[in-house]
C-alpha cells in the first residue's frame, strides 16, 4: 500500500513538473558602478523566451523626465544599432544637477545585421552594454524596452512594477554622498600605511645604530 502510494505521489509530482509554465525570464538591466553625477557602465541583458524564434531587433526607451545626456555604446558582434536624441524639454532640466544640456538621450534600438540566421538564439541571453551619464540625481531609472523576434513577434517590457508580466527594467543608482566615504577610507589606509612604514624605518635605524655601538665598543675592548 505505501509503495503504491508513493509511485502514484511521484506521478503526480511528474504530471505537474510537465504542466506547469517554465519559469520567465524577464529583460533586465545592471550596473555596478551607478552614481548620482556620474559615468556608468550599463548593461541590458535579453533572454530570447520562444522556443522557436530568436530577438533580432531590441529597442531601449530612456526615461524623459530622468535626463541623460550622453551614452557611448559598446559594439555588439552582429549587430548595429542607432541613438536618437531629442532637444532637451526645459521643465525637465531640474532633474539634472550638471546645469541644462541642450540634447538629451531619447532612445537606442539595436538590430541584428542578419535577421535569419543571426540574432540572440533560443534559450540563450545578449548582454547589450553602453556607458552613460551623467546619470540624474534620483534613485531609480526606469527604461521602456521593446524586444522582437524574428516571426514578428513583440515582447513589450514596459509595465511599472516588479509583479507585472512585462516588467520595465529598473536601474538602481547610488548616492552621490557615498563616494566620500570611499575617499575618506582610502585615505586613512593610506595613512596608516604610511606610519607603518615611518615606524619600520624607524626601528631600522635604531638597530643599525645599535649595531655599530657593539661594533665600535668591540673594537675599543681589543685595543
Amino acid at each position: 500500500m505505501t509503495r503504491r502510494l508513493a509511485c502514484l505521489v511521484a506521478a503526480g509530482t511528474a504530471v505537474l513538473a510537465v504542466s506547469s509554465p517554465p519559469a520567465v525570464a524577464h529583460v533586465t538591466v545592471h550596473s555596478a558602478e551607478a552614481v548620482q553625477g556620474a559615468f556608468a557602465e550599463i548593461a541590458f541583458r535579453v533572454p530570447t523566451e520562444s522556443p522557436t524564434a530568436s530577438t533580432v531587433k531590441l529597442k531601449v526607451a530612456f526615461p524623459a523626465t530622468q535626463l541623460v545626456e550622453s551614452v557611448v555604446v559598446q559594439p555588439h558582434p552582429g549587430w548595429t544599432y542607432q541613438l536618437t536624441t531629442v532637444p532637451n524639454d526645459q521643465s525637465a532640466a531640474s532633474s539634472h544637477q550638471h546645469g541644462t544640456p541642450k540634447q538629451v538621450v531619447s532612445e537606442i534600438e539595436w538590430t541584428t545585421v542578419d535577421s535569419g540566421s543571426g540574432g540572440v538564439k533560443p534559450g540563450e541571453y545578449g548582454s547589450f552594454v553602453l556607458t552613460a551619464g551623467p546619470l540624474p540625481s534620483v534613485d531609480e531609472l526606469t527604461f521602456k524596452v521593446v524586444q522582437t523576434y524574428s516571426d514578428g513577434a513583440i515582447a513589450r517590457w514596459i509595465d511599472v512594477g516588479a509583479q507585472t508580466e512585462f516588467p520595465a527594467p529598473v536601474l538602481s543608482i547610488a548616492s552621490s554622498k557615498t563616494r566620500p566615504v570611499a575617499a575618506i577610507s582610502s585615505a586613512g589606509e593610506a595613512s596608516t600605511l604610511v606610519w607603518w612604514a615611518l615606524a619600520a624605518s624607524a626601528l631600522a635605524l635604531v638597530l643599525a645604530l645599535g649595531s655599530t655601538a657593539v661594533a665600535l665598543y668591540s673594537v675599543r675592548r681589543k685595543e
